[in-house]
């Protein structure tokens, strides 16, 4: 995230809570599930690195933020937290993006 300087404060701000949430969720994961916890975040990186970056690649991006999605697949009835973090997490990169 230290790359962009187009974000604004109130976005890195959400941002960065966001991910951390996602890191809690993430840690929780990994004691059931490390292959996919570890998808999840690394997902996570690569779409924040693609939404922020100072020139956008709009089907990295794209691609990252499906990655994203589909890392949390089959993941809502067990862990509903995460799964709804990833969403909010989605939406507000893909939003960065446009």
């Amino acid at each position: 995230m230290q790359n962009s300087n187009s974000l604004s404060p109130e976005a890195r701000r959400e941002l960065t809570e966001l991910l951390a949430k996602l890191k809690g969720e993430v840690t929780e994961l990994a004691r059931t599930h490390a292959d996919q916890a570890a998808s999840i975040a690394g997902f996570a990186q690569t779409s924040t690195h693609e939404a922020t970056r100072s020139e956008k690649n709009e089907q990295l991006l794209k691609l990252s933020l499906d990655g994203l999605s589909a890392s949390v697949e089959g993941f809502e009835q067990s862990h509903p937290d995460l799964v709804q973090i990833v969403n909010r997490i989605c939406t507000t990169l893909a939003n960065l993006g446009i």
